[in-house]
């Protein structure tokens, strides 16, 4: 798998106000697990998407050699989106956007290397005004997963996880002061997110941001400044020099015996993880998991017949789980197959399974009665999602990696040409399409890979060119509404 990056270069700024049982509990902000919530629905505020094809704007590379490839899912928050990605060598990104039509600069603020150690690949969840995601991807080991300000990206702590297929490619779910993810060959962690441990001493989040780390700051300021006087080649610090407080891991579950890449699934007291087998290293297990959340203990375990790279979507006592023969690989789309099942949340009992005639590397997104997903033979297919009979299917002509997203009663699917399709959810048919590549405002075809999100009743798509027909080629990120 893949992602991307940006060039960091704002100066360091401290002096800012921070921006403001079994049940089917969710995350307190609709943005703290993958795609908005656990039915992934990539929309949350209730706001319908537009009714025709208008770019509003588009981020593009000032120069050719700050090209980054967005693989992950955008997030919005407010006025703002948050983008991670590749640049060029692989090295992570990750960057805010003001998503206001007529900002006078659309990068609010952004961070790459030496801060970030790894390609970040992971959407971020937002807890109260702060980001957590991780690094890492399939080629690297050991990962970092990290804690930014919102408001600034100012750098809060970070949490190491060392260990070789260990990646936080998958985004965290974030429920009251926890974060569950996956990590690759580490399984499925579980870390204490709302304080952390500097100098042995343990201070929240807010006297982090605002007391401990501007001292720190100021500290090694003045230590530059000192030798700076003897040393010429003295080096100013960075923002990675304030990355030392740590945060607490609750449990693990699944090291060095799973292979956790796709976000995990939060549901009061219930953590589902989706495991893959990689048979080119023969390790992992390919199955679904029931964990406990306070204590990571297996509830239970479904076998699965394709690796899962999306993940598990849920609603009620429904559980809906995709897969593949392939990842998000251009090159072996030919022939791939893929599948979805339903099981219980309960019990782990198969509640029906239905073979797909193209790979399936996304999530599903739920609604009360659908289950919609797409496929890389270009078929966007919805499903009944009482009994898994096929309620429709959309051809987008084109093979699709990226998940759809549903605001009212329109699905969003993004395919790997750059066409953004919006189809009625009730019986599949066109509304509209949008080719990034043809549009006058943009220009610039791409493959989108993070799936599109629907935000303020506008339309959030990112591209990438890692590979396939546009591979070297520019990427965007673009915003499509009615205004």
């Amino acid at each position: 798998m893949h992602r991307l990056i940006a060039k960091c270069s704002m100066a360091w700024a401290w002096f800012f106000l921070c921006i403001p049982s079994h049940t089917q509990a969710q995350p307190a902000n609709p943005w703290a697990t993958y795609r908005g919530n656990s039915q992934r629905t990539a929309h949350t505020d209730g706001v319908a998407g537009p009714t025709s094809p208008k770019v509003l704007w588009v981020l593009k590379a000032r120069k050719p050699e700050e090209n980054v490839n967005y693989i992950a899912s955008p997030v919005p928050m407010g006025d703002r989106l948050f983008v991670s990605g590749l640049g060029g060598f692989n090295l992570g990104q990750f960057a805010c956007l003001d998503v206001t039509p007529a900002a006078k600069s659309r990068t609010v603020w952004a961070k790459s290397a030496p801060l970030l150690k790894l390609p970040t690949v992971s959407s971020p969840g937002v807890f109260k005004d702060y980001l957590i995601f991780g690094d890492g991807m399939h080629q690297t080991n050991g990962a970092m997963l990290y804690c930014l300000g919102a408001a600034r990206g100012d750098p809060i702590w970070r949490h190491s996880v060392p260990g070789d297929l260990v990646h936080l490619e998958g985004s965290p779910a974030i429920v009251e002061n926890k974060a569950y993810l996956g990590g690759g060959a580490a399984g499925v962690l579980c870390i204490e997110i709302d304080s952390a441990t500097l100098d042995g001493k343990t201070h929240d989040l807010p006297t982090l941001q605002k007391k401990v780390l501007p001292q720190l700051w100021k500290d090694l300021q003045a230590k530059y400044e000192v030798a700076k006087k003897t040393d010429p080649f003295a080096v100013p610090p960075s923002e990675d020099k304030l990355m030392q407080a740590e945060p607490k891991r609750l449990w693990q579950q699944g090291k060095e015996k799973w292979h956790v890449d796709a976000p995990v699934a939060v549901i009061g007291d219930r953590v589902l993880a989706a495991s893959a087998f990689l048979d080119k290293e023969q390790v992992g297990d390919r199955a679904l998991f029931c964990l406990n959340a306070k204590t990571g203990d297996i509830l239970w375990r479904a076998a699965l017949k394709l690796n899962p790279w999306g993940g598990p979507s849920v609603l009620g006592d429904t559980v809906v789980i995709c897969g593949g023969t392939i990842s998000m690989d251009y090159n072996l789309i030919k022939g791939a197959k893929g599948f979805i099942s339903a099981y219980d949340l309960k019990k782990g009992e198969l509640k029906w399974s239905k073979d797909i005639t193209g790979g399936v590397v996304s999530c599903a997104a739920l609604t009360s009665t659908s289950a919609i997903i797409t496929a890389t033979d270009g078929k966007v297919r919805a499903f009944d999602l009482a009994s898994g009979e096929r309620q429709w299917i959309y051809d987008a002509k084109m093979p699709l990696f990226a998940p759809v997203a549903i605001a009212k009663d329109v699905v969003y699917a993004g395919d790997l040409k750059g066409v953004v399709h919006s189809i009625s959810l009730q019986s599949g048919i066109s509304a509209w399409k949008l080719d990034l590549g043809a549009d006058k405002a943009v220009q610039a075809p791409g493959m989108i890979y993070g799936g599109p999100v629907v935000h303020g009743g506008r339309v959030f798509v990112a591209t990438s060119n890692v590979q396939g027909p546009f591979a070297g080629k520019e990427a965007v990120v673009a915003c499509i509404g009615d205004k």
